[in-house]
Parts: structure tokens; C-alpha cells; sequence
């Protein structure tokens, strides 16, 4: 049985389709990363997935479960981390926790010791009485993730997790999101941050405007790219006339230089290099390194979208409820 599973899942918003006959299938136990820049249809998927509104046509289930029509047994299985915190700022941290346990139907007698225990987990019990606006922003994503997790569900939703975290916030996150993957949670994570997405995801999928237009693994996605290989040169001091001889040659398809590195995309790459060879000699230049590149999962993305990459990453991000982040 999948753990998420779409056909044709589709939402209009007047004119706009937001998500466009999305078919997903997401096994138990996997990290599925949905990437794409701003207004692809993400959060939008997300709410679908998760019955806060409804499909324009299409379906969605859960474990089996249609959304639709099970919202109850959808809401005990599901947890979500929305980009911007649900959380009370003037609550504290345990007391946040506490009062998500009696919204999702805990036991009176589980309230205090489920939130004890997550506090514990996200390393937060010295900051349980600490209210939760006064939190650091990755103190503030921790406890949201566990707030979700306060009715142990089996599928969590992350939206853009590491929206407006610094470096170290965000590294720590990565780890929390590890770890509960190693415990088997399903865990579905929108983000626009291809480097966010490429070590976490078992596979990913890219979505544009609300069409998903590749799904895979990311090495067999980067896998993709290989038909056009890349060359890496280092030279001391590149001149002009080598510069002109590397573009006359046919195995060359593209070329950049930054500083003494110059970059080449070339069809083969033994092909190649007794051009390059020819080429510093008529250039009179040195050529002091040869490297081949392997494709990133951000060359898939470029080369599967034509989205540049500096715009999808370029979007400001936005600070959660509850206090400054």
C-alpha cells in the first residue's frame, strides 16, 4: 500500500490552475522531495494531500484512505509543518505541545509526558518554559516539527523547512529530518532549495507551474545530463587565442571562464582533449589541471525546467508566527 498516492489530482483557482493532473505515488518510509521554485503549486498540493481544500477533479489517499471522504482517520495519520509556524507565541514551548496534544484526542494522563518526551527528542527541555515567541528561529522550527509529531502520525508534511533559518539552524534540521526517517515516518518535503533536496531525498520530484515534469531519484535524475559531459581546465593566465581555438572545435558546446578555470560542456570528453591539447599549444598557454564535473541535481533541474537557478533561489524568505525569526 502507498503512503501518498494522487491520480489526476488537479485544483483551479478561477483561471489559474494551481496543481495540474498531479499522479503521485509515495512509498511508506521514504523522504519524497517536491521541488520547485515559488507558486509551482506546492503549499497548494500539500493542503490538497492533507483535505484542507478541496480538488477541483482528482483524488488523494492516504494509506489507502481518500481524502475526501475519511478527513477524520486522514488527520489522526497525517502530521504538518507549515512554512510559517501554527504555534502560540504566548505559550510556552511545553505548553504549545500540551495544547496540541488535547486537539488531536490525547489522554488527559499522556498531555505532560508527550510533550516531555518531544521536548527531549528536539532538544528543547531547557527551553520549556520559555515562550515560544521569545525562540529562536531553529528553535522554533524544532518545536513545530514536534507539535506535528504530538499524535505520532506516519506521514509528516514539511513546507520549505528551512525558510529564513541560518546555516547552522538549517544543518540541524537536516539532521532532525534524518533521523525521523531512519525511524520510518513518510516524510513529504516541499522546498525550492536544490541543495536542500539532493542528500535528504529518496526521490524527487519537480514541479512547474502545478505540473510535475520529472520524477526520480537524484542520481538518476543527474544521470539525465550525461549525454553532455563537462571539463573543468585550470590555466594559468587563458588568453584570448586560446579561448578562440576551444570554441572552434566541434566537441565544444558551450565554454565560461572564472579566473584562471575555465569551463567546458563538450559531447565526449576523449574527444575532446587532444583539442584542448592543440588548443594551449596554439594558444601558448599552460594548462595546469584537467578535472571532469559529474552532474548536480541542479543541472537536472536547469536542464529539465530551464529555470535558472539563481531565480528559483533568489525568493525572499518569510518569517513565522509567533515572534521574529
Amino acid at each position: 500500500m502507498l503512503a501518498i498516492e494522487t491520480n489526476g489530482l488537479t485544483r483551479d483557482y478561477g483561471e489559474l490552475r494551481a496543481v495540474d493532473h498531479l499522479d503521485l505515488a509515495v512509498r511508506p518510509g521514504e523522504v519524497y522531495g517536491f521541488l520547485g521554485p515559488n507558486g509551482a503549486g506546492k503549499t497548494t498540493t500539500i493542503r490538497l494531500l492533507t483535505g484542507l481544500i478541496r480538488p477541483t477533479s482528482g483524488s488523494a489517499a492516504m494509506e489507502g484512505l481518500d481524502v475526501s471522504r475519511n478527513p477524520l482517520e486522514i488527520k489522526a495519520r497525517v502530521g504538518v509543518v507549515p512554512e510559517r509556524s501554527n504555534l502560540y507565541g504566548e505559550l510556552s514551548a511545553r505548553d504549545n505541545l500540551i495544547f496540541v496534544a488535547k486537539l488531536y484526542g490525547l489522554s488527559r494522563k499522556e498531555w505532560r509526558p508527550r510533550a516531555e518526551e518531544l521536548l527531549a527528542q528536539f532538544g528543547l527541555s531547557d527551553r520549556a518554559h520559555s515562550l515560544f515567541g521569545a525562540l529562536s528561529g531553529g528553535m522554533k522550527r524544532r518545536l513545530t516539527i514536534a507539535a506535528a509529531l504530538v499524535h505520532r502520525p506516519s506521514i509528516l508534511f514539511l513546507d520549505e523547512p528551512t525558510t529564513g533559518l541560518d546555516v547552522h539552524a538549517a544543518r540541524s534540521l537536516r539532521q532532525t529530518i534524518s533521523r525521523l526517517h531512519a525511524s520510518g515516518v513518510t516524510i513529504f518535503l516541499t522546498t525550492h532549495l536544490i541543495a536542500e533536496a539532493e542528500p535528504l531525498c529518496d526521490r524527487v520530484g519537480i514541479v512547474v507551474k502545478g505540473k510535475l515534469v520529472a520524477e526520480d531519484t537524484p542520481a538518476a535524475l543527474c544521470e539525465r545530463c550525461l549525454e553532455e559531459r563537462r571539463l573543468e581546465l585550470d590555466v594559468a593566465s587563458p588568453t584570448d587565442a586560446l579561448m578562440s581555438a576551444l570554441r572552434r572545435s566541434p566537441e565544444v558546446t558551450a565554454l565560461s571562464r572564472e579566473g584562471d578555470t575555465l569551463r567546458l560542456s563538450v559531447r565526449s570528453v576523449d574527444a575532446v582533449l587532444p583539442d584542448v591539447v592543440a588548443a594551449a599549444r596554439e594558444g601558448g598557454a599552460e594548462i595546469q589541471a584537467v578535472r571532469t564535473v559529474v552532474p548536480t541535481l541542479e543541472d537536472a533541474f536547469v536542464r529539465l525546467t530551464g529555470i535558472d537557478v539563481e531565480t528559483l533561489e533568489s525568493d525572499k524568505p518569510r518569517g513565522m508566527r509567533g515572534g521574529a525569526s
